[in-house]
């Protein structure tokens, strides 16, 4: 049975339901498995028949065996994941993994839906509220909201930085209601981030109020992540080019899963860690300096983040050794202009019209090729459907962005939202108002 231990230190060790119940370790660590599974190779030989449900199921129950039914593991997997992760072929070395098939549109339905389930089930019989606290740059907030919505035993709260996420980003997370609040924070994503982990460092504020997280730093949200890199590799013709998997990167969480994913017995050869202008960890790929800051806003808003958590893990994975994570992962950063030009490219060139998160991760895999000469099953990430990002999609690619149905009924409802200060006493006061009604 696997358990989990807290990056800053191996010696606190919890259950698989503690670690997702309590989404951060007591000391402020994340949680960790301590050992990582390694799928046969049988698996792997037989992966091209197996279904992205059915590679799920295999790989989540390397992790959930001896604590949950078989039967019950079925289950999870059937009601989180209802939908697709198509690998599109733009040419015969590029590959567009689309993770944008879920309910709301984004890479983050997959963790989170997943996480609700195991959540629901552990609190199946629990005569308790559990309260998440989730910060949000873009896409969480609606995923969480939309996998948590009416969830029995659960109310969520999410924290979203004011102007700094696109008008139906805004509106998936803030007209759910029921279960559902969502907290407007006068300030950035980093203190939307702060301020969560302000709170589950409060333990006058835990005694009162059952708290966990339903970010990334949730170790439920990364477990299913890996799955999708598996499932790409699945769906390649030819398996013997070396893959090299570029991931638009914010707080690391993505990426993270892809190197859990690695470990799983995964041959990827390289990772591309692409970001925007917010380069802390491109940085301290070239220099081995780490040096977090104030985040930049930018086109690419999910990925504004200038303090990323989950390179705790990564460093955790690389023994703190940034040499050592330099050879599986190259950090390189990008303007909007650069974002903009390569939204056009990939329209005009191969008949494909991004995301700019998307796009910044095409960015990154057009580097290594451009430094690398072989053949290669090359995988950029498209995170988010680019109808979340209509107004600026059109007006760079100058082409019309087809609105699904589903987000459409979305952008009519109305807006509900708590303005709230980034001031941690404030939140405290208003989280403690909030909880009682």
């Amino acid at each position: 049975m696997i358990h989990f231990y807290s990056t800053n230190n191996k010696n606190i060790r919890v259950s698989l339901e503690d670690a997702v119940m309590k989404g951060l370790a007591e000391d402020g660590g994340l949680f960790m498995p301590d050992h990582i599974p390694h799928m046969p190779e049988t698996f792997f030989n037989q992966i091209g028949s197996l279904s992205f449900q059915e590679i799920a199921f295999e790989v989540g129950k390397m992790f959930l065996e001896g604590i949950i039914p078989v039967n019950e593991q079925r289950e999870i997997v059937s009601k989180a994941f209802n939908f697709e992760a198509p690998l599109k072929e733009l040419s015969s070395d590029i590959y567009a993994l689309e993770l944008f098939h879920g309910p709301t549109l984004s890479f983050k339905d997959f963790g989170g839906r997943y996480m609700a389930q195991l959540m629901g089930y552990f609190m199946r019989h629990k005569n308790q509220t559990l309260n998440i606290l989730v910060a949000t740059s873009g896409d969480t907030g609606s995923a969480i909201a939309q996998a948590f919505f009416n969830v029995p035993g659960i109310r969520v709260w999410i924290l979203y930085p004011e102007g700094k996420v696109s008008w139906s980003q805004e509106k998936q997370l803030t007209t759910m209601g029921g279960n559902i609040t969502a907290l407007e924070v006068v300030g950035s994503f980093d203190d939307c981030q702060k301020l969560v982990k302000q709170a589950f460092s409060d333990n006058v504020l835990r005694k009162k109020v059952n708290l966990t997280s339903a970010n990334s730093i949730n170790i439920a949200r990364l477990i299913p992540q890996s799955f999708y890199y598996i499932y790409a590799y699945a769906q390649l013709k030819d398996k013997n080019k070396p893959m090299i998997i570029s991931v638009p990167c914010g707080n690391f969480g993505n990426l993270t899963a892809g190197l859990l994913a690695q470990r799983i017995g995964l041959p990827v050869a390289h990772f591309m860690a692409a970001t925007n202008i917010n380069d802390t960890v491109p940085k301290y790929l070239h220099t081995g300096i780490f040096e977090p800051h104030l985040s930049k806003h930018t086109l690419s808003n999910a990925m504004d983040v200038g303090n990323p958590s989950n390179f705790a893990r990564m460093l955790d994975l690389y023994d703190h050794q940034w040499k050592k994570m330099g050879i599986e992962v190259t950090g390189i950063s990008y303007t909007d202009d650069q974002t903009k030009i390569a939204m056009q490219e990939l329209f005009s060139k191969y008949g494909y019209l991004p995301d700019p998160h998307g796009a910044v991760a095409f960015l990154g895999l057009q580097s290594y090729m451009k430094n690398h000469q072989d053949k290669i099953n090359g995988i950029f990430l498209e995170t988010a459907h680019p109808a979340k990002f209509a107004e600026d999609v059109e007006r760079i690619t100058s082409q019309k962005v087809p609105i699904p149905k589903g987000l459409q009924d979305v952008l009519a409802k109305e807006k509900h939202s708590i303005k709230s200060s980034p001031n941690y006493d404030e939140f405290h006061n208003l989280l403690l108002t909030k909880y009682k009604e």
